[in-house]
């Protein structure tokens, strides 16, 4: 059983984590070259940072496998998606697939949606893949592109787990928090489509 301190340190978390003010969600090409600007980006940008807690979120909910397999597909698939971006691999749609993953995902949570675990992989793959392409991009040919995406793939696994820790923290009892943080993460998703955010 989850202490109720846990439970309020997790809360306290997702909260500080909304609260930040987001920067622009993709600085230009050319200026990501280090593993703190790396780190930095996923916090940086509203459309990152809801994503990978929702995903965190969603896992948690599902329970058994999907709390180590959505996070670490996630992961996987966005470094394959950072090393195309670097390697200048083109992929089309990648903003529109980044601001539907926000709302995708913010509803998936929302709704409390059931999927197999192999489903889930696949809908999380598939964004993960957008969303590492989009940062991969953004790496000047001369930096270096592998501290950033470290740096960016260590702020994801601590978002990831943000996500799960709530997740797990709001427990069966609290579960209208989580899938409340979903419908956020969705009308999120909404407000940058729409330039609103």
């Amino acid at each position: 059983m989850i202490s109720a301190s846990t439970k309020r340190s997790a809360l306290g978390a997702v909260l500080l984590l909304a609260a930040a003010m987001p920067a622009e969600a993709h600085v230009s090409v050319g200026t990501a070259s280090s593993f703190a600007a790396g780190f930095a980006h996923p916090l940086s940008g509203l459309d990152h940072m809801t994503v990978m807690l929702a995903v965190g979120l969603w896992a948690a909910m599902k329970g058994g496998k999907a709390v180590s397999a959505w996070p670490l597909t996630f992961l996987g698939v966005m470094l394959v998606g950072g090393g195309l971006g670097m390697l200048h691999v083109p992929l089309p749609f990648v903003e529109p697939a980044i601001l539907a993953s926000v709302v995708a995902l913010g509803l998936l949570v929302a709704l409390a949606i059931d999927l197999p675990v192999s489903a889930g992989v696949v809908v999380i793959g598939l964004f993960a893949l957008f969303h590492g392409h989009a940062h991969g991009t953004e790496v000047p040919e001369n930096a270096g592109g592998l501290e950033y995406m470290a740096g960016f793939a260590v702020a994801t696994v601590l978002l990831h787990g943000v996500g799960m820790a709530a997740g797990l923290g709001f427990g069966l009892r609290y579960r209208s928090l989580a899938r409340t943080a979903g419908a956020a993460c969705a009308a999120v998703g909404v407000g940058l489509a729409f330039g609103v955010l």
